[in-house]
């Protein structure tokens, strides 16, 4: 039997954020003139090359105003208004709890649904996943779509990113753009 309302799991920086949101700060403080295709990796301090150490401490200066001024994914808010009429939206992120006023009032801000928002403070989102019985999940991230798809048996929506071009099982579907995200979500759920 087909369920009627599917519970989605989504990712919020570089999923439902623009994926080159951070670049603009990046370049001003680390004076670098990067672009999102410069990105071929998740670690930005390989990108950038400086150690793990020093790029989390600008990071933490930042963080916030980073996330505060973050832009939407171009048709983001049209997907998520959309799926809101028919779907459940749970975020579940790696950003610190600390955040998570801000990123209520940001949500607010751009006047995003959600049923539930979760900041993790850590990548690892299986278990996660895993409580609030998600039917699928979208990322960024490439290890996190490849973990979460083979531990929770679902199926990952992968946002194309430079940072995420290793190979993918089946249950990975890498799309290009929020309108072939849609795509996908009528193709796999009706």
């Amino acid at each position: 039997m087909t369920k009627n309302v599917y519970r989605f799991g989504i990712d919020i920086d570089g999923t439902i954020t623009d994926p080159a949101t951070f670049i603009p700060a990046i370049n001003e403080h680390f004076e670098r003139d990067l672009t999102l295709n410069d990105i071929t990796e998740y670690d930005l301090s390989r990108v950038l090359g400086i150690s793990g150490e020093d790029f989390w401490k600008w990071m933490q200066q930042h963080e916030g105003s980073l996330y505060a001024s973050a832009a939407l994914a171009a048709e983001a808010k049209k997907t998520l208004l959309e799926w809101e009429r028919k779907h459940e939206l749970f975020y579940i992120s790696a950003r610190n709890t600390r955040f998570t006023d801000l990123t209520k009032t940001w949500f607010d801000k751009h006047a995003l649904p959600y049923h539930h928002i979760e900041l993790l403070g850590k990548h690892d989102k299986i278990d996660a996943v895993k409580n609030h019985d998600v039917d699928a999940f979208f990322e960024d991230k490439h290890d996190n779509a490849v973990g979460i798809a083979e531990e929770c048996s679902i199926p990952v929506v992968l946002m194309n990113t430079p940072y995420n071009q290793d190979p993918v099982p089946g249950l990975v579907h890498r799309v290009s753009s929020w309108a072939e995200a849609r795509e996908t979500v009528r193709r796999l759920f009706g």
